[in-house]
């Protein structure tokens, strides 16, 4: 080799490495979460600017995201510094590839979702990072006939149909609005609330006496409810127009009400049944793969999504709110204030029984909502024996985990392959 082919080569071998460099001095925040381009770019501008450092943010869908991450595990290296994703993207991995995060010194409000965040370990394997959820709200008309003593934030199911029943009563009509229509997500209510509530599980509780309380209860709130619900899907629409004074819904679908008229309504947490406050959050943590090139950069990001103004900014981003004790700042739209304060004071809640999306089903997924779009259907609608729909509805369901070989997810307690229908 002559002396200029060293130097080219030398200089070319000095080319790779500078890139590399630089490639390597932007921390890689990879994400399933905040996909959409203007959410996507609002991170990069608004939320990670103010961290100091250079910040590769680049979201996917959960396929590639796990992809690129088992290729980097596997090789014992990688250029992934923090990851971002729902708590079922972490918990469809094995904990050993995640770093312990105890010692941060950071957590979420909520000690609900910081036990989530363990993974079933003794310490936390990602931080939670932030939430969206499923809230209640009503008209302020409604709130003179609430039941004498009833605290609007720590409401029991008996107490919220009681509340259903002045209603009814004193205006002639029933005012509980259902999204049960076609494109309504009544299926979340009744895996993320009302099973958890009555229940302490969804899967394994399916056709337990504990859930022929449960419907029992929900046909009891029916009673109360605008049969017109069937048609139902945005429960904004109802408490705008009038024809729902007290409505269940995601936080995104009551936002214009909110928003139109911030003074006409109320938001609050859902009910609590015997086994606790049931609620579904959509729960997104941080965490740090064992093959992370730099373990102080990517334990300092994630010290920084959790701090307050770094909070508010991802909650402006994303519409996803806090998981920290955070003052809301006044210039936020109103539904962003209503539902924010409604949802943290839910997932704080000393009753607080998460009730998780489900996870590991894959394409199962749509039919297992329909298993409990069709048992309402045939006990709420069709009045059908709630004990004998069960039981068949459990052979249905029971097909579903066998196939899929998913296992159980919270509340139902952990089990070793499929979750079993008991």
């Amino acid at each position: 080799m002559t002396l200029k082919m060293k130097f080219a080569g030398a200089a070319s071998g000095l080319a790779l490495l500078v890139a590399a460099g630089a490639a390597q001095a932007d921390v890689l925040f990879w994400s399933t979460q905040a996909k959409p381009v203007e959410e996507a770019q609002a991170m990069r501008d608004e939320v990670l600017a103010g961290y100091g450092e250079a910040v590769d943010y680049q979201p996917n869908d959960a396929g590639p995201w796990i992809t690129r991450l088992q290729a980097e595990l596997e090789a014992g290296t990688g250029t992934i510094a923090v990851l971002g994703g729902l708590h079922g993207d972490f918990s469809a991995m094995n904990p050993d590839d995640l770093v312990d995060l105890d010692d941060l010194g950071v957590m979420s409000a909520s000690g609900t979702f910081n036990e989530l965040a363990k993974l079933g370990t003794d310490s936390m394997q990602y931080i939670p990072w932030m939430q969206a959820s499923y809230i209640m709200a009503a008209n302020k008309e409604a709130l003179q006939y609430l039941p004498e003593g009833a605290d609007i934030n720590a409401l029991s199911y008996d107490q919220l149909i009681e509340w259903t029943a002045n209603v009814h009563e004193a205006v002639g009509e029933p005012k509980f609005g259902f999204p049960a229509g076609p494109k309504g997500l009544k299926h979340r209510f009744f895996q993320g609330y009302l099973y958890p509530s009555y229940t302490d599980g969804v899967v394994r509780t399916f056709a337990s006496p504990e859930a022929v309380t449960a419907w029992e209860k929900m046909k009891e709130l029916w009673a109360h409810t605008n049969p017109a619900s069937t048609n139902f899907a945005f429960l904004q629409e109802q408490l705008l127009n009038g024809d729902a004074w007290i409505v269940f819904d995601h936080t995104s679908r009551l936002a214009q009400a909110f928003n139109d008229r911030p003074d006409d309504f109320v938001a609050f947490p859902a009910p609590a049944g015997p086994t606790g406050r049931g609620f579904m959050p959509v729960l997104a943590g941080v965490a740090i793969p064992r093959t992370a090139p730099d373990m102080d950069a990517a334990k300092a990001l994630v010290s920084y999504m959790l701090k307050p103004e770094t909070q508010i900014a991802t909650l402006r981003a994303t519409s996803f709110f806090p998981v920290v004790d955070v003052e809301l700042p006044d210039d936020l739209p109103p539904a962003v204030q209503a539902a924010g304060n409604a949802v943290s004071i839910m997932s704080a809640s000393p009753d607080a029984n998460p009730g998780l999306l489900p996870a590991g089903l894959g394409e199962k997924g749509g039919d297992f909502n329909r298993v409990f779009v069709d048992t309402f259907e045939r006990i709420v609608l069709a009045g059908q024996p709630i004990e004998a729909v069960l039981e068949d509805q459990k052979k249905t369901l029971a097909a579903i985990m066998e196939e899929t070989g998913a296992p159980c997810w919270a509340p139902d307690a952990p089990s070793d392959g499929a979750c079993p229908v008991e």
